[in-house]
């Protein structure tokens, strides 16, 4: 199968185990990692595996045009900022993991089949790839006016770039929880929780709705954690959901693959698995392999 190029800016923990993910895929072939420390654990691995292994940041890949048509960033919101201007002036289309919230907010299985043309592909938050999808299952079949999320990741999965970013996680979950989950208000929360030995990542969706059918709403839920494993294997609801008058409250869990991270590290490996979701069907798409018509994007095992 023909693959298109993808190159990773970033050599830090996301950027790294975005790398063995991409290692794996039957559409991207990565080229590249671009980082700026080359005393990197990123860069090194990156090296070892035969990549191309850039020190000065994205000047070095501006050099390189050639290297990728896919760009995954990983670096920092700030960062981001300046990368995404020249990028674009590039003609590559961008992955987008950091908050920037530049590019529209794509979370796979509810809208990715609607951004397949654009530039600058924002994977909106870790809390908000775990728990938009329900939130968005809710919204189909019982009108959301209110949705909350608390997001509890273990303190050692949470590095400087993650703490550096704590105001934009909450500022642009929020907004994904509106504009791609659907609810008419939302709010995010995110903990830092220091327990030893480290839990996994868990979060609450709490909604208020119209209309609840409970049936149709656990259908839907259901459903959607289906399509979530179909690439986050270790995605998975803790309990049936919980119904008390007009409220909905769903509790989910998601285990790390393990490709870099510990286990524990769900929030960071969900990033990196839907980061891999979106630029796989984006190259399928630069491939003709795949049509989409408005949100239909079909979902396979990862492999």
């Amino acid at each position: 199968m023909k693959k298109i190029k993808a190159a990773i800016l970033g050599s830090g923990n996301i950027g790294t185990d975005l790398m063995y993910k991409l290692q794996k895929s039957d559409c991207l072939e990565l080229t590249a990692m671009i980082g700026i420390d080359p005393e990197s654990d990123g860069l090194r691995r990156a090296n070892s595996a035969g990549y191309r292994v850039f020190t000065n940041g994205i000047d070095d890949f501006i050099e390189r045009p050639d290297l990728a048509d896919i760009v995954f960033d990983a670096t920092s919101a700030k960062a981001h900022m300046r990368h995404a201007e020249i990028l674009k002036d590039m003609g590559k289309t961008v992955i987008d993991l950091t908050p920037a919230a530049i590019g529209p907010f794509v979370c796979p299985p509810v809208n990715l089949g609607d951004h397949m043309e654009s530039c600058n592909i924002n994977m909106i938050t870790c809390g908000g790839q775990a728990t938009i999808p329900v939130m968005h299952a809710i919204n189909e079949v019982a009108d959301v006016t209110y949705g909350e999320i608390v997001a509890t990741i273990s303190s050692l999965s949470a590095g400087p770039g993650t703490r550096a970013n704590i105001d934009e996680f909450t500022i642009t979950t929020r907004r994904g929880i509106e504009e791609v989950g659907g609810a008419d208000q939302g709010k995010a929360i995110i903990i830092l929780n220091p327990a030893d030995p480290p839990i996994l990542m868990r979060a609450t969706i709490y909604c208020e709705v119209k209309n609840l059918d409970e049936e149709k709403v656990r259908q839907s839920i259901a459903e959607m954690e289906k399509k979530v494993r179909s690439y986050v294997p270790g995605y998975r609801l803790k309990q049936e959901p919980l119904f008390d008058g007009s409220r909905v409250t769903v509790f989910v869990e998601v285990e790390g693959a393990g490709d870099y991270f510990p286990k524990y590290a769900g929030n960071l490996d969900i990033m990196t698995a839907a980061a891999k979701q979106a630029g796989e069907t984006v190259a399928k798409h630069l491939l003709g392999q795949e049509k989409h018509s408005n949100k239909a994007v079909t979902f396979h095992e990862t492999k």
